[in-house]
């Protein structure tokens, strides 16, 4: 009798663990379709009960999931969104800039100027010349406008979807957080849909690889730890929370490295730098390194345009619509106190008439007698000579310094104009070469800085203008760590214009660094109110940039020893950011492009006399000759200082860009390709095969068949056994 209880009870629990087991099956294929899903099984058990054989019990349902096949679809998957985010970025920016060889991209567009300055210098008295001239310039500086502007637009934008990206993961943090507390509990009550609820928590962890770079470790208990692969834990029972305050509008001197982005933190710990992967990390790279190198590539350019065509262009002089008023365009701090000193050369100033004959002339240091004194006493001794040429109404003349600082001659009448000469000597009629000036920026200590061309270092003709003021100083690229180079302390002054003179001072010791003159800056609480410091990254290396936080006019010198050339060393000179944003065309020029020089005064040997000729094109062929040759462009992001021609830098980084935009999409291509494939083996390993299930479930099936005729036929004998009993 025993035995057939037990043959009862063996044959029941048989068809109970069949059953479930087709129950299994059943969940399985019902989820065929369903993502994230993963198969589930059960083992079964054989039950022992008090030393005996009690029949078979089901053991836990598992998951069929393979842990390091999971572990590489999330480093592929963050790698894929890393290069996708960068993709797209990067596939504006070419459209932005366009390809090297379209007819409309910036290359062009530079190269098209070089061919109507050719035309111009060909012609100079054609009017249409330079209207051409003059609308081709504006379309270089409108394009480096837009252009300029709209990368920073991009970049707000990317810094943007970073905010949104970090608000994402803190809300994938709280759903893994809620999952974990429920795979807990329900793991010590014994629920069946544990495995369900890890197969939500992989769908959560793979969305979570996709914004970051993330590890995971699980306890015992069933729940996971999660960190980045650099070590910043995200969850360890309670989420552990990123923050990101996005900025609202990015310019060309917006930068992290600089502070004036926000980082992102987690628990007080600013992690940017050490995100590896995912879409942050995309995000970051187009933000932080790629549209800046792209930026100052483009300042870089706009600068040594500028410089380059200003600096002839101030050697000229219009004809016949010579200008009886000079503006320049250079803020000094204190003309009272700064000075300059002719160190080669002269500069000759000469008073035409209406039809371009001489009416006086005189040069600054031979005829007046200045050859070193501040700028005020210049300004002062011009004055005093063109108020006695002999011409009416010229005793109203002025050359002063208005209240930004900016010289300005005027005669104070329309019928005299003023040229201005540089010159080898004092005489009359000698070789036109640029004078050579030292330049004493802060008064007090000597001369700071060498310039050439008396017109163009006050800027008193230019072409191109900029909005921008000298209120930013980078150095040449450098290690952050690497050694200045000197041996004594060397003691920095800052001056600007709205504090003045000397306003602070920064001693360098000889074992400082690019990174300890940052640190002593921002950490001195008498120069941190008004200056800024940071190292920017920039290609290879890194800038020391110095900026006045007010945006004032800014002046660095070295107060106590200038002879050891720190600030040489250093390359530390008014910065190009931005440039590119703010570069035009004079505003007279715009309205009147008969005020475009072409030419320079000419010496009559005969009558001993300075003369214009409308047809002079000496400054126009300079012009022209500086798109046709080599210039020195310093290192921008990823180019490093290199000569070459305007059109062929600009070709340079928009073949760059190009460049880069194909490469990341082949990249994410093989990486998309990659992911897949791991994602496909996963299925095959982890995956429903309707195939495989149909085939379990005739097996359970007849299991559960053959389980209930033992049951039945045990029932049968011990019905008969009961029945003889009676």
């Amino acid at each position: 009798t025993m035995a057939l209880l037990s043959g009862i009870q063996t044959a029941l629990s048989g068809m109970k663990v069949a059953q479930n087991q087709l129950e299994i099956i059943g969940r399985n294929v019902a989820n065929v379709d369903t993502e994230g899903y993963t198969r589930k099984t059960a083992q079964q058990n054989n039950l022992v009960l008090a030393g005996y054989n009690a029949g078979v019990k089901l053991g836990d349902v598992k998951r069929t999931v393979n842990q390091g096949l999971l572990r590489s679809f999330l480093s592929s998957n963050s790698l894929t969104t890393n290069l996708s985010a960068q993709n797209e970025y990067l596939s504006k920016t070419e459209t932005l800039l366009g390809t090297p060889q379209g007819d409309n991209s910036l290359a062009a567009n530079v190269s098209d100027l070089q061919k109507y300055f050719d035309s111009f210098a060909t012609d100079v008295t054609s009017a249409s010349g330079r209207y051409s001239l003059l609308s081709s310039a504006q379309t270089v500086t409108s394009r480096l406008n837009y252009v300029s502007t709209e990368i920073q637009k991009i970049r707000g934008d990317a810094d943007i979807e970073i905010r949104d990206t970090v608000e994402s993961i803190n809300k994938t943090l709280d759903t893994i957080a809620q999952l974990n507390d429920s795979i807990v509990k329900y793991t010590v009550l014994g629920y069946e849909g544990v495995p369900d609820l890890e197969d939500q928590r992989d769908m959560a962890l793979r969305e979570l690889s996709g914004y970051i770079d993330i590890t995971y470790y699980a306890r015992e208990n069933g729940e996971i730890v999660i960190q980045t692969t650099s070590g910043a834990t995200l969850l360890d029972r309670d989420p552990h929370k990123l923050s990101h305050t996005a900025i609202a509008q990015a310019s060309a001197t917006t930068s992290y490295a600089a502070g004036s982005i926000s980082g992102i933190f987690v628990d007080g710990q600013d992690i940017t730098n050490s995100i590896r992967n995912g879409q942050l990390k995309g995000l970051i790279e187009i933000r932080d390194n790629t549209l800046p190198s792209l930026q100052s590539q483009l300042d870089e350019l706009a600068g040594v345009l500028k410089d380059s065509i200003n600096h002839i262009h101030n050697q000229g002089t219009a004809f016949p619509n010579t200008p009886s008023e000079l503006s320049g365009t250079r803020s000094f701090l204190d003309p009272d106190k700064q000075s300059i000193r002719i160190d080669e050369g002269d500069v000759r100033f000469v008073i035409f008439d209406e039809d371009g004959n001489q009416v006086s002339t005189a040069s600054l240091k031979g005829d007046l007698g200045f050859s070193e004194g501040t700028l005020s006493e210049m300004a002062a001794d011009l004055q005093a000579w063109l108020r006695t040429v002999d011409t009416p109404n010229m005793q109203d003349a002025t050359v002063t310094f208005d209240k930004t600082g900016k010289l300005n001659i005027n005669t104070q009448n329309s019928n005299y104009s003023i040229g201005i000469i540089d010159v080898a000597n004092s005489n009359a009629g000698a070789e036109q070469q640029d004078v050579k000036l030292s330049f004493d920026a802060d008064g007090v200590n000597g001369y700071d800085r060498e310039f050439e061309g008396f017109s163009s270092f006050f800027g008193l003709n230019d072409f191109f203008v900029s909005d921008s003021n000298e209120y930013i100083y980078d150095s040449k690229v450098m290690a952050a760590n690497a050694n200045l180079g000197i041996r004594d302390t060397v003691t920095l002054s800052f001056s600007d214009s709205e504090r003045g003179i000397d306003f602070g001072q920064l001693e360098i010791d000889s074992n400082d660094s690019l990174r300890d003159i940052v640190n002593k800056i921002n950490n001195d609480p008498n120069l941190n109110q008004n200056l800024r410091a940071a190292l920017i990254p920039n290609g290879n290396g890194y800038v020391l940039r110095i900026e006045d936080v007010g945006g004032a006019q800014l002046e660095i010198t070295e107060l106590n020893n200038p002879q050891t050339g720190l600030l040489d060393t250093l390359g530390l000179q008014p910065s190009n950011a931005g440039i590119s944003t703010t570069i035009g065309v004079r505003e007279d020029i715009t309205v009147a492009p008969e005020l475009i020089a072409n030419g320079s005064p000419i010496f009559n040997d005969n009558t001993g006399k300075y003369e214009l000729n409308q047809a002079a094109n000496d400054i126009a062929n300079a012009m022209a000759k500086v798109f046709a040759e080599s210039q020195t462009f310093e290192q921008s992001g990823t180019i490093g200082k290199t000569q070459s021609t305007l059109a062929n830098y600009a070709a340079t980084f928009v073949g760059n860009i190009a460049s880069a935009a194909n490469n990341a999409s082949t990249e994410l291509e093989y990486q998309q390709t990659l992911t897949s494939s791991i994602s496909l083996k996963e299925a095959q390993v982890s995956g429903v095969d309707i195939d495989e299930e149909l085939s379990q479930m005739i097996i359970f099936q007849q299991t559960y068949a053959a389980c209930a005729q033992a049951f039945t036929a045990s029932k049968e004998i011990l019905d008969l056994l009961l029945d003889m009993v009676r």
